[in-house]
């Protein structure tokens, strides 16, 4: 865990205060509106695409539907952690930037259910690898990802580090990654 520790001693504790507004207005809404997958795109720092200006040309009131599926995909208490992130992957697919690739969604899914589930993004992936820990690119990526992400926390447990949240996994592994 020395990786969270110096990222934390590196990185100003004002960076996720985006991230942390957008959980709350999440807990209290239950979706995700264009206002906050905006917030996350930016905190996530993704280049802009043509889907930003599909999304945005879509009703709030759609967005919020699709979004509110993931909200309870990613929270069912019944579903094992890799199947809830997958549920809710799968859920974000129809709305634009949320086709393809794991960064923007995976920020979604943690707003939706924080305390389960972590963000994605190439550095993390680069984190995995530099731990030996191959996760391929292509259908199902954040599940797989998720699944990697509670043996991490397992393994960690076992060796005495405590119980570690997978947002705490994600950073270090960015950290690693970075």
């Amino acid at each position: 865990m020395a990786a969270l520790s110096d990222y934390r001693a590196r990185v100003s504790s004002h960076y996720d205060e985006t991230l942390h507004e957008v959980i709350e207005r999440v807990a209290s809404a239950g979706s995700l509106g264009k206002l906050d997958i905006g917030a996350l795109y930016f905190w996530k720092r993704i280049p802009q695409g043509k889907w930003a200006a599909d999304l945005m040309v879509l009703p709030e009131s759609t967005v919020r539907a699709i979004t509110a599926k993931a909200v309870v995909a990613a929270s069912d208490p019944t579903a094992t952690i890799p199947n809830a992130g997958r549920a809710a992957r799968a859920a974000l697919r129809p709305l634009p930037g949320f086709k393809t690739g794991d960064a923007l969604a995976s920020a979604a899914i943690v707003a939706a259910a924080p305390d389960r589930m972590a963000v994605y993004d190439r550095r993390a992936h680069k984190g995995l690898k530099r731990l030996g820990l191959k996760l391929a690119n292509g259908s199902d990526r954040y599940s797989r990802y998720m699944t990697l992400i509670e043996d991490l926390r397992a393994e960690l447990n076992s060796h005495g580090f405590g119980t570690r949240t997978a947002r705490e996994i994600d950073l270090a592994l960015y950290w690693l990654g970075r």
